[in-house]
């Protein structure tokens, strides 16, 4: 009797699996090692070098930063924290999980080498994953600028074969690897066009095809005069007025008496001053980013000419919410966000240094001076008895990004106030701290966050500062803040359909 025979096709056993694999992957090393490409023996291990602890990746940020584009510097800075997770996941995790030895470098021509052989093993390649995901990070912010850095991520993660330091394999899974890392930072940090759209649905507000009706006033001390140029270029019967600071309130009630839409250029202060002059003249108010931060501009969408020039043509406009804050004889509106205690110190720091280093190391040297100075802790009454406080924020609109800063903001007319409180003990700056890293809404026994229509604060000294948009002022003793709900119309492009 003839036994049965089996006839069923078994899949390959891991082990064999694995050794063609790897066999696979040796041929094609050899194959690449076999190529000759025209000057890459000469550009490939140069680039390759260059690519050691993200020099070339740290000097393309820089780059990238220096073209002065909010989007660029975004990009950078989400390539700079992509190239930091993909390279600490490596260190920590992917050289030691896998411990295999480098390639034999027989099949490489002496040329080629690098004068520095790596020590470490072999997979996966750390070059290759800081390559993609520095580049990953960069077209997640713009799709430009990634396609414009892939060819060079591209030819370094080769260079790492080509000189025979990596194997094919240990470059895919280093790229796979920088990808990932890319994609998690986003998952962390959400990229603009993930998150929700500012504002509350369309409202009617004048077309300015070519300009004409718009009078624009721009503040010498922190417009972008390039910027202002652009406008008038791209809207040549717009009209545009640039004065000193001291003479920006009197410009913008002049201007406001003859225009159709009023329009700013300049900082906080002076997107505020705009806002107030618009309100009483019942305008809608055109923002030009120019100064820093430029708050409103950004939580709008604008980041520069080409986003309000075609908001202006097409009249797409929103309403938004004003805060009013009231003490003794003064009343001044605020678009930001206002705040007591060590507040008013972290603006003036920041206003100190960053028209020297930039927003965000002003933000940074701000806040190390501020905790290090010998602080007492104001007195504030909030719905009762006085109370010790370190600081009191309190936002126009609920901001998003945790810390003592303003964060960017999903809505602009909630009709609350985003309140946020850090009470009085003896360690000011790890209070301060822990409501820096804290959600927007906690509580704990150091600091607070809730959201109210309104705020009345008692019991508050006369000369006490507050902040308010960039701005310092004396106040004359009892605060109170409330909203002005979808009170100024403000231009806003709405997304192509």
């Amino acid at each position: 009797m003839t036994p049965d025979v089996d006839l069923t096709v078994r899949p390959p056993r891991p082990r064999v699996l694995r050794d063609r694999l790897l066999a696979a992957d040796y041929r094609l090393f050899e194959k690449v090692a076999a190529r000759h490409w025209p000057g890459g023996d000469r550009l490939l291990p140069r680039l390759s070098r260059t690519a050691n602890h993200g020099v070339l990746w740290f000097a393309a940020a820089t780059a990238l930063a220096a073209t002065g584009s909010p989007r660029a510097r975004r990009a950078a800075a989400r390539g700079l924290a992509s190239l930091t997770l993909a390279s600490a996941t490596i260190n920590t995790l992917g050289k030691r999980s896998v411990r295999r030895p480098r390639p034999v470098l027989d099949p490489v021509p002496h040329v080629r080498r690098l004068k520095r052989q790596p020590i470490t093993t072999s997979f996966p390649s750390g070059h290759s994953a800081s390559a993609a995901a520095f580049a990953t990070g960069v077209a997640l912010e713009s799709r430009g600028l990634g396609a414009a850095l892939a060819p060079l991520a591209a030819a370094v993660a080769l260079s790492r074969v080509y000189t025979g330091v990596h194997f094919p394999s240990d470059v895919l899974a280093g790229a796979a690897l920088g990808v990932g890392a890319a994609f998690a930072v986003r998952g962390l940090v959400p990229t603009r066009d993930r998150l929700p759209p500012p504002g509350r649905p369309r409202v009617d507000a004048p077309a300015l095809p070519d300009g004409a009706g718009l009078v624009v006033v721009a503040d010498q001390g922190a417009a972008a005069p390039d910027r202002v140029r652009a406008l008038g270029d791209a809207l040549p019967r717009a009209e545009t007025v640039q004065c000193e600071p001291d003479e920006v309130r009197a410009e913008l009630e002049k201007a406001a008496a003859r225009a159709q839409v009023l329009g700013v250029c300049g900082d906080d202060g002076t997107v505020n001053a705009a806002a107030e002059v618009a309100l009483r003249h019942g305008l809608p108010l055109a923002v030009l980013p120019g100064g820093s931060p430029d708050h409103l501009a950004h939580d709008l969408g604008i980041e520069g000419v080409r986003d309000l020039t075609r908001a202006l043509r097409q009249g797409d406009a929103v309403r938004v919410d004003v805060g009013r804050f009231t003490s003794g004889d003064i009343e001044r509106c605020f678009l930001g966000s206002v705040g007591l205690g060590v507040h008013p110190e972290l603006v003036r720091e920041r206003e100190r240094w960053a028209e020297w280093l930039g927003a965000w190391p002003a933000d940074v040297i701000a806040a190390l001076r501020v905790l290090r100075a010998d602080h007492h802790p104001l007195q504030v009454g909030l719905g009762g008895a006085p109370r010790p406080l370190w600081l009191l924020f309190a936002g126009n609109g609920t901001h998003h990004r945790t810390g003592l800063a303003p964060g960017r903001r999903h809505e602009l007319a909630d009709g609350l106030l985003d309140v946020r409180v850090v009470h009085g003990g003896r360690r000011p700056a790890a209070r301060l701290l822990a409501a820096a890293l804290a959600g927007p809404l906690t509580r704990s026994p150091a600091h607070a966050a809730v959201r109210v229509r309104e705020l009345r604060l008692t019991g508050v000294a006369p000369g006490t500062l507050l902040a308010h948009d960039g701005e310092v002022t004396e106040v004359q003793g009892d605060v109170t803040l409330r909203k002005l709900p979808e009170a100024l119309t403000v231009y806003r492009p709405f997304p192509r359909t």
